[in-house]
């Protein structure tokens, strides 16, 4: 599998991705600060993927940063509560 195997689908993502977005500010605006995590985890996944695409390098590694965050988030999370 290559990078471009799902570049057919850039919009699709994108949409999918806004989604996601509207779906992680309404669980933080209802403090589920776990779903707000979880659905932006995806998300930064689906722009890094897009920057990549295009070759837009700050863009690619501020959401590689927020990925990273996210991931220690969502352990940290998993790792306080059991």
């Amino acid at each position: 599998m290559t990078l471009m195997t799902f570049a057919a689908y850039e919009q699709q993502l994108k949409w999918v991705a806004f989604v996601l977005g509207v779906a992680s500010t309404i669980c933080v605006v209802q403090g589920y600060h776990l779903g707000a995590m979880l659905f932006s985890l995806p998300f930064c996944l689906i722009w890094m993927y897009c920057a990549w695409l295009r070759r837009e390098p700050q863009l690619k590694y501020i959401n590689m940063l927020f990925t990273a965050l996210y991931i220690y988030g969502i352990g940290r999370y998993f790792w306080i509560a059991g």
